[in-house]
């Protein structure tokens, strides 16, 4: 096993042509006087103004911007704090390995309870999101602690193709609103059925990922004991 802030990246998102250039130019550009644990800080508290926002959407459906604009702070905290540290080679890798996923766990909960505080999806569906959300989280540190791997991605899939996605689903539902029409036998609205879905494909995802490495490793340490 290695330890964890010795794990090889993997980050083979959509976005990754995009999001790379963009990341590696911000850090560059940076003043000297914003720290990484600035740019945590900011990312965390990006996660209070998301939740507010979306409550707030229960009064005026204008709020949904402002929770898109917390999703960018979120990116530019979140994806902004471990690269300038690195750029800067001022790595703390233990503190902010530490550090980096504990504040990700709780802007998670943070963010699927205000989802479920919306007038858009009902929270009993925000959990059920956020459940599926926190499994994939958890089978990604498994993974470092285990193979020190940090995959970042799946299905080509992460945390800011997530971000884009919650914009863009801000954007349809401020123009769009809430549909007047629920889907046949299930009794769910457009989104609670969405929310419903998402949570299904990243619960899916865990069960899939977890057998296949449990499967690995079973063969490894198997291999491993023929040799001994």
């Amino acid at each position: 096993m290695k330890h964890s802030h010795e794990h090889k990246r993997i980050n083979d998102i959509w976005l990754a042509n995009i999001e790379k250039p963009a990341i590696h130019f911000l850090s560059r550009k940076m003043p000297r006087w914003v720290t990484p644990d600035m740019l945590t800080l900011i990312g965390f508290l990006a996660a209070f103004l998301i939740a507010a926002s979306y409550w707030l959407s229960n009064f005026d459906p204008a709020f949904l911007w402002l929770a898109s604009f917390g999703f960018m702070l979120n990116w530019f905290g979140d994806s902004l704090d471990g690269s300038l540290a690195r750029f800067r080679k001022i790595e703390r890798p233990r503190f902010g390995y530490f550090i980096d996923h504990t504040v990700d766990a709780i802007t998670q909960v943070i963010i699927g309870l205000g989802i479920g505080l919306s007038p858009y999806v009902d929270l009993k569906y925000a959990l059920f999101l956020l459940t599926g959300y926190l499994l994939v989280s958890i089978h990604t540190y498994i993974t470092i602690y285990i193979k020190g791997v940090f995959k970042i991605s799946y299905g080509r899939c992460g945390p800011t193709e997530i971000r884009v996605l919650a914009i863009t689903v801000n954007t349809l539902l401020y123009w769009c609103g809430i549909p007047e029409f629920r889907i046949p036998i299930l009794g769910l609205t457009l989104y609670n059925l969405f929310a419903l879905l998402t949570g299904s494909a990243l619960i899916l995802t865990y069960i899939v990922s977890a057998a296949r490495q449990a499967v690995e490793l079973a063969a490894l340490e198997q291999a491993i004991g023929k040799s001994q």
